[in-house]
């Protein structure tokens, strides 16, 4: 399994869109990484760039392939990843405030 350390700048105006699908467990639904995804969106970081970042494990090639097509292509741009050990991505951004903290809807 290979790990990454994905950055990503949100589309501010759909943010609250994603949110509603994590809050009603429609990414979770999405096979077979919708599990992952539904943490490591949970999960993501704001950096004081504006972008968003989290660790996410991944098996596709190129990396992420599904999760962009299903759904990051649509909440996110300037999607980048870089690779990483198993929580060393999260360890790296883990004192950065939530996403979710400065998006409240």
């Amino acid at each position: 399994m290979a790990h990454y350390l994905v950055e990503a700048k949100p589309h501010l105006h759909k943010l609250k869109s994603l949110r509603e699908r994590l809050d009603q467990g429609l990414i979770k639904r999405l096979k077979p990484f919708g599990n992952t995804l539904h943490h490591s969106l949970v999960n993501a970081r704001l950096k004081p760039d504006g972008f968003a970042v989290w660790e996410e494990e991944d098996y596709c090639s190129p990396p992420l392939a599904q999760e962009r097509a299903a759904v990051l292509g649509e909440f996110f741009a300037k999607i980048s990843v870089k690779t990483t050990r198993e929580e060393e991505g999260w360890n790296e951004v883990g004192e950065l405030p939530s996403l979710w903290d400065k998006y409240t809807f």
